[in-house]
């Protein structure tokens, strides 16, 4: 990534980093930070649930399909 790109030795390990923990993020992992984000966002718990159902899907592997009652146990438990 140094030689292809601007970015330093020290920034291109944080971006290889940053990659691999996305896509070593468990589902409850993505549900749990996704709530943090869009709630801190201003969103309501109706919005993310319903927003949170639609990113899942699109995910590098999806999981099964989880109803929205199942991503607010994973939230609150």
């Amino acid at each position: 990534m140094v030689r292809s790109t601007s970015l330093q030795r020290g920034e291109a390990a944080r971006v290889v980093l940053d990659v691999l923990a996305y896509f070593d993020e468990t589902t409850e992992e993505f549900v749990r930070r996704r709530h943090r984000e869009l709630q801190s966002g201003g969103a309501v718990n109706t919005e993310i649930f319903e927003r949170i159902a639609a990113e899942l899907p699109h995910r590098a592997v999806a999981p099964p399909e989880l109803s929205l009652r199942q991503l607010r146990r994973i939230v609150y438990g």
